[in-house]
Order: structure tokens, then sequence, then C-alpha cells
């Protein structure tokens, strides 16, 4: 018995050690999961930032890039975190929306760099410049060419992180009062015209304006311009420019892939958990595509219901084209000489502009050329 209890006696004490050891490490588990859920949280915080747009939300297409954005984040964090998107005007001006990021008034804006090449003329080259590239090769440059990289390097000096936000393809060459036929018909022409397009053309004769998307329409009507462009049919049509100026020319040399940037500031960028810039950078690119294959579809149908409207559409004539592309390079190697931030990003631009140049009439010009022609041919 003494033994006998003594073995019982001995097994009571390991298990009373063991279940005490066990209870321990029981509550050690149940406090680390208690402590799990703040790391976790800490790791994915609850953040609301405020995006500025330059446009006004009438215009759903480019303004919608922002809501896609603002959409994908929310579901790829859980709802963790939420941008609030504001059209232009009701937090600040369109064409003020940089200076907005900059100062911290807002996190976010998605806007069109080009707006200011006051402050610098190498803002325009992340967006489009005249003569440029055109969608595919400008998301070919900014994502595998370098040109995010080299424009990030740029925007940095401005406290601004980008991001790449839509595209509107090849654009109109605008609505005009009165038929153009020649270049000296640029003479004294008030045209509302964006980025170095504007420098491109004064050469020209042309006196460029600047105005955001919701001021063009009364400034023609009124006569305070003689001309604008914006994007393409689609928006166009929306902004009713057809009821005040019949002539609808194209294409936009000065636009031949507008990409639309999502700017940061970068202050608050870099605080940012890691999956949340991945997850900024993926829907980002999701507004990219989208907004660029909204145009597409939209416009194709805008056309045809412009025509039908009587508006006339007419080609630039070639002579103004010409003027365009000489004064375009004139102005080029002229900021290649005076400002350095612009011949850092300038000089491997056109090192790639013209080697995709080279590809594209090789596989797309060639095949587009013939298919159009076949098309056009009614075959």
């Amino acid at each position: 018995m003494p033994r006998g209890g003594g073995v019982q006696g001995g097994l009571g004490v390991d298990r009373r050690k063991f279940i005490f050891k066990a209870g321990l490490a029981g509550g050690a588990l149940a406090t680390g999961s208690a402590l799990a859920k703040p790391a976790l949280a800490q790791s994915a915080p609850e953040i609301r930032w405020r995006l500025t747009s330059s446009f006004p939300n009438t215009l759903d297409t480019i303004f919608g890039g922002a809501e896609v954005l603002s959409k994908t984040i929310s579901e790829m964090t859980d709802g963790r975190f939420n941008i609030d998107v504001f059209p232009a005007g009701e937090l600040v001006p369109g064409l003020q929306a940089l200076d907005a990021v900059q100062d911290g008034t807002v996190e976010a804006a998605h806007t069109a760099c080009y707006y200011y090449v006051g402050k610098d003329p190498t803002f325009a080259i992340g967006a489009t410049i005249p003569f440029g590239l055109n969608a595919r090769q400008q998301n070919a440059w900014l994502y595998h060419g370098g040109g995010n990289e080299l424009f990030d390097t740029f925007l940095a000096g401005y406290g601004v992180k980008g991001l790449p936000g839509g595209n509107t393809g090849v654009q109109m060459g605008g609505w005009f009062r009165k038929e153009i036929n020649s270049l000296a018909d640029l003479k004294g022409l008030k045209m509302r015209i964006a980025g170095l397009a504007g420098r491109v053309m004064e050469p020209l004769g042309v006196v460029p304006q600047q105005l955001a998307g919701g001021d063009i329409y009364p400034a023609l009507e009124r006569g305070t311009i003689d001309a604008t462009e914006w994007i393409g049919p689609y928006d166009d049509e929306k902004l009713g420019f057809y009821q005040v100026a019949p002539y609808y020319y194209y294409p936009a040399f000065w636009e031949g892939g507008l990409t639309v940037h999502f700017l940061f500031n970068k202050e608050r960028y870099e605080t940012l958990p890691a999956s949340y810039k991945v997850a900024l950078d993926t829907a980002a690119k999701a507004a990219n595509i989208n907004m660029l294959a909204l145009y597409d579809v939209k416009n194709m149908q805008a056309i045809r219901s412009l025509v039908g409207k009587g508006v006339q559409l007419r080609p630039l004539p070639r002579d103004i084209l010409d003027g365009a592309y000489d004064s375009a390079m004139k102005l080029y190697a002229s900021l290649s000489e005076s400002n350095p931030k612009w011949k850092a990003i300038y000089d491997p631009w056109k090192t790639f502009r013209s080697q995709s140049y080279e590809w594209f009439r090789v596989a797309e010009y060639s095949y587009d050329t013939y298919v159009y022609s076949q098309q056009a041919a009614g075959k």
C-alpha cells in the first residue's frame, strides 16, 4: 500500500504540476491571442484619406478613375483603408490639386500633371507632350521603360509620390467656332489648350488659354475663346461643345496618349504599411486599364452621335501638323539646354520613343493600316 500509495501520490503531484504548467501555457496562449489582435491591427490600421480630383464628376469616365481606385483599395483591405473622392472645386479648384497635396490639405489627387508646367515644364513628360507616345507606348515607358522611376525622382522634389491612374488614348484636335483651312487661320486664335501644347502653338499665332473642364463651355459660348481642346467625343459631347463650335478637328497631336496621375503626399505615403502600398499600386493599375478601355468603347459610340447631330468632322491641315512638329522639336531642344530636370527625363524618353516608333511601324502600323483600309473599302 505505501508503495502503491506512493506511486499514486507521485502521480498526483506530477499531474498537479502538469495541470498547473498547462494552465500557465494556456494563459500565455490566451494572452498571446489577446496581444495578437492589436499587433494585427497595427499592421493593418484603419486609415481614411481625402482625394481631390481635377475633374468634375459629370465627366464620369475620367473622374471615375479615382472612384475605381477608392473602391478597389477598400475592398482589398477589407474596408480598413478608405479614400474619399471629391470632384474639382468641392475642396479646391481643379488646377490646384497638386498644391493641395503638397501642403497636406489632402493626402491625394487625381490630375493631369501637365497642368503644372507653370511650375516646371518637366511635369508634362509624365503626362504627355506634343508628338509623344500613344497609350500603349506610354504605359510601356512608364511601367517598364524607366519612366515611373524618372518621374518619381522629379516629383520627390515637390514632396509628392505619383502612380499612373488612367489614359485617354489619342485625343481629338478640338472644337473651333470657324473653319480652319491652313496655318494662316491660326493667327490670333484664342484657344483653350493644356500643357506644353500652348507653348508649341504660340509661335504659330495661337493665343493659348488654360481653363479647367467646367469653365470651357461658357468661355466658348461667350466668345472669350475661339476654340478648345478637351479629350474626345464622349466627354466633349457631354460638355456640349458642339452646340457653340461646329467644327471638330482631329487628331490632337499634343496628346497621343495622356496619362492621368494619382499624386500622393510623399510623407503620408511613406507612413503606409507595405501591404497598403501594394494595394494602392494595384488599384491604380486597375484604374489605368479601366479608363482607357472605357474611352475606347464610349468614344466610338459618341463620334457617330456627334456626326449625326451635324458636327463637321475635319482632319487638321498638314501644314499645321508640320508647323507644330517643328515648333515642338525646337521647344524641346531649348528646354534640354536650359532645364537639367527636363533633360534628365527627356533624353532617355526620346531614346525610348525612337525605338518604340521603329517597332510599332513594323507591327502595329502596318497591321492597322491594312485592316482599316479594308474596312473603309466596305470589305
